[in-house]
């Protein structure tokens, strides 16, 4: 992804702007916690895990800053190319921030920061202030903040903070927090702009989303989902999109019984595409087979998965 180059000295401006980069372990709420942050429905949300694949620009501008929020997929073990594609993502936005956000669940305590990928990934972080938010506050009991605290200011050198995204309690401070901590220079992004992605990747994200809510097992993990046409100058207008699974038996299940499934997930996913774009639209869905796409690179390559070069060729 090319960011938009910073021109003059930091001391030349009164505003403040920088790439602020959310890592953290699957299902933690970094995409709800951007959302909020950003005031914005971009990153989809379920309550499955991984369910971020690709990084997810969002951008919040204020008289005062600008700043650009970077979704990324959660750090876990890879397993297979598309996992191994999902963390090389995640560790390359980690490279670019200017300020790195650490997002945990925090019922699960300092066990994701004391072992697994993160410690790891954290040990090559830049030279950027890092601030830990422990998510899902409503969960646990407070007793245990000043010993999370202390371990993440000793340990890591991190500022903590305690928060519910989904139900945006100490989500403010936090972004006041995270405003303070940019650097100083221009706005990189005209101030109407909330997100760097075109519309066709928020719309085919919609659908995988979707996907996610509405079926179970492996078919959420299995399918991927591009958009074939887009005709905005047409009213309604007319979307074609391409739902690739990975076997006959799971284009079965997406289309189900006289095509009933495959319809209401067309009628589902019609409503979120007609409430985002604000108008009328015509889905047309193409159930197609991609044989194992998740482990073949030419496949990741065709659906927009940057490839680690690393591994045996598949």
């Amino acid at each position: 992804m090319t960011t938009p180059a910073r021109e003059g000295s930091p001391e030349d401006f009164d505003t403040r702007t920088g790439y602020v980069t959310l890592i953290g372990p699957p299902n933690a709420g970094k995409s709800t916690l951007m959302n909020a942050l950003v005031g914005e429905q971009l990153s989809i949300v379920t309550p499955k895990a991984q369910t971020t694949w690709q990084r997810v620009t969002g951008i919040l501008t204020t008289d005062r800053a600008q700043m650009i929020f970077l979704d990324t997929p959660g750090l876990l073990d890879a397993r297979d190319l598309l996992q191994r594609s999902m963390l090389a993502s995640a560790q390359a936005a980690l490279q670019e921030a200017d300020v790195l956000l650490l997002v945990v669940d925090a019922s699960k305590g300092l066990k994701p920061l004391e072992s697994g990928p993160i410690p790891s990934a954290l040990a090559d972080r830049p030279r950027v202030p890092l601030l830990v938010a422990f998510n899902k506050m409503d969960l646990v009991e407070r007793e245990k903040d000043p010993e999370l605290a202390a371990w993440v200011s000793q340990q890591l050198g991190g500022e903590p903070f305690f928060i519910c995204a989904l139900k945006n309690a100490g989500v403010e401070g936090l972004r006041a927090r995270l405003e303070e901590a940019l650097p100083a220079g221009p706005h990189l992004y005209p101030a109407d702009e909330i997100a760097s992605e075109p519309v066709r990747f928020f719309v085919a994200e919609m659908i995988r989303e979707t996907v996610f809510q509405e079926y179970h097992q492996e078919i959420p993990y299995s399918v991927f989902c591009q958009i074939e046409e887009f005709r905005e100058a047409e009213d309604p207008v007319y979307i074609q999109a391409h739902v690739f699974v990975e076997r006959k038996s799971q284009k079965g299940i997406l289309i189900g019984k006289g095509g009933s499934s495959i319809r209401n997930l067309s009628t589902l996913s019609r409503e979120k595409i007609e409430e985002f774009l604000g108008r009328r639209v015509y889905l047309d869905l193409w159930i197609k087979i991609l044989p194992d796409w998740r482990r073949k690179r030419a496949d990741l390559r065709r659906l927009g998965f940057p490839v680690p070069d690393e591994g045996p060729s598949t």
